[in-house]
């Protein structure tokens, strides 16, 4: 990651699907297209060498979603204003907006793999999807997931084991083989399929997810009891540890949406409290659920507009 102020350099042109913009065509680029599809801007500059890496890769994940997103490049340096009141301090900087309002972002250049799996779950917010491959594999999915649904993992773990059989690198059935495994309370063998994936799909959105309620499963083997916990916040709103605490067990008992109100206050109460641990738990919150479901939708925009407040 390099500060703002130094070097030389020209970005790769783009196509339908990427297009520069200044702060005038910011509003028309940006937010407004942003209503129809979540379109990703990516903050360089000319000099910035890290940027002439990360941007052609940027653009190719773009391009191979197949119009699910769109891309917008700033020129820091032409846009300044823009960059101050998104509090763009250094560069690569990447945000991506859906209905008007930011939802995700990273700063640094940061592996193609990381690059794609950022673009994935981007358009899966928009409604888009990466493609899974052949009909039929997608369709056993889709049954191995409402088999999970209704709780029945045992089936639905064999199910995934056996399309992992016909593709290995099927990263709907890894996640949703780790996912079975966490629901039937095998977190060691959930973890270990997890660790066991390809390289080539081991940053995929599917895998993210799981990690994520692996990690979240971990931690409501140790939670307390939530009436407990919530008569210590009653008692004290500006007991952060409780606060935090307590949004954990309100998700370890499935009441996630006020568990996000929990972390959501904390943060607004103090944003670097524990490290940045609010922001954190949120963000592995978000990540364990669908990226189309209305908590994690409305959770990201909450939080987006506080961090750009």
């Amino acid at each position: 990651m390099i500060e703002l102020g130094q070097g030389a350099g020209q970005p790769k042109a783009g196509d339908d699907l990427i297009k520069d913009t200044t702060e005038a065509g910011f509003m028309a680029d940006v937010v407004e297209a942003s209503q129809q599809v979540p379109v990703i801007v990516d903050f360089w500059a000319p000099w910035c060498g890290p940027c002439k890496t990360m941007g052609p890769m940027l653009e190719d994940a773009v391009r191979a979603a197949g119009g699910a997103v769109k891309m917008v490049k700033v020129d820091v340096d032409q846009a300044q204003q823009i960059a101050a009141q998104l509090r763009i301090q250094s560069i690569p900087t990447v945000y991506a907006f859906y209905q008007g309002q930011p939802i995700d972002g990273f700063q640094g250049a940061v592996p193609q793999s990381e690059i794609k799996a950022f673009v994935d779950r981007v358009a899966a917010q928009g409604g888009g999807a990466p493609a899974e491959g052949g009909d039929g594999l997608a369709e056993a999915v889709a049954q191995a997931d409402e088999l999970l649904e209704q709780g029945a993992a045992a089936d639905a773990a064999q199910v995934f084991t056996a399309i992992l059989g016909e593709d290995p690198k099927n990263a709907a059935a890894h996640g949703g083989l780790v996912r079975a495994h966490i629901a039937l309370g095998e977190l060691d063998q959930a973890e270990a399929i997890l660790n066991g994936a390809d390289a080539e799909i081991s940053h995929a959105p599917e895998l993210e997810a799981a990690h994520a309620q692996l990690q979240l499963a971990r931690q409501a083997a140790g939670v307390g009891p939530v009436e407990d916990l919530r008569a210590r916040v009653e008692a004290d709103g500006g007991d952060h540890q409780a606060r935090f605490d307590l949004a954990q067990a309100l998700h370890a008992h499935g009441q996630t949406e006020e568990a996000v109100d929990q972390l959501l206050e904390l943060f607004s109460r103090d944003r670097e409290w524990n490290e940045g641990a609010a922001r954190a738990q949120l963000l592995t919150i978000f990540d364990a659920l669908p990226a189309k479901d209305p908590i994690a939708l409305k959770g990201r925009r909450r939080l987006s507009s506080m961090i750009f407040a």
